[in-house]
């Protein structure tokens, strides 16, 4: 990454509990960065000093630990990979920009992996990978104007809703198999509309 590179963290969801974020202040430490935290009974706040600039992380309380929340500007290339490592360990999701120039790098990751990748240059925009099924821009057109994508996406999530059902289901009833399966089908789910509803 280059000094003057910008990269945007958005949309993050990647859960933590205490021992966690425990960690986290100490490899910031270890990793030379000057850094504070506070805590109430909402939130948890890390500060991390990069140059003149001040990043605040900010972890919101939740049932069973703590959640990153809110979209980060970062400029500090070390900071940047530290983000990007955090992401694929804790196979979290979020959508990542980074700004070069004249040009964007958009990247969705979801469970830690990169499943679309896109570069957009002025007006220009270019699927660079996409995981899974790809439809051409013709298709993906046609879909935007018609109401087949809008009866799409609302079957996609009736079916999202009914495997959250299942996967509760089958947590509560120590099913492995079923959860497995659960899970798989709402990746692939997510994934089709990450790209229906782009």
């Amino acid at each position: 990454m280059n000094k003057n590179d910008e990269v945007e963290y958005c949309n993050l969801e990647l859960r933590f509990d205490r021992q966690h974020i425990q960690d986290l202040i100490k490899d910031l430490i270890k990793e030379g960065y000057s850094l504070y935290w506070s805590e109430n009974e909402t939130v948890f706040l890390i500060s991390v000093r990069t140059g003149r600039k001040l990043v605040k992380l900010r972890f919101q309380r939740i049932k069973d630990g703590f959640k990153l929340v809110g979209d980060y500007m970062i400029r500090d290339a070390r900071l940047s990979e530290w983000m990007e490592k955090l992401i694929g360990d804790m196979r979290g999701h979020a959508v990542v920009k980074r700004f070069r120039d004249r040009q964007i790098i958009i990247e969705n990751i979801l469970f830690g992996e990169v499943i679309r990748l896109v570069e957009i240059s002025g007006y220009q925009q270019r699927v660079l990978y996409q995981k899974g099924p790809l439809l051409s821009d013709q298709e993906l057109t046609k879909l935007f104007y018609s109401v087949e994508g809008e009866e799409r996406i609302r079957d996609r999530r009736l079916e999202v809703d009914e495997q959250l059902g299942l996967l509760h289901k089958a947590i509560q009833g120590k099913d492995e198999e079923l959860a497995a399966a659960c899970k798989a089908r709402l990746a692939e789910l997510t994934r089709e509309l990450n790209m229906l509803e782009w």
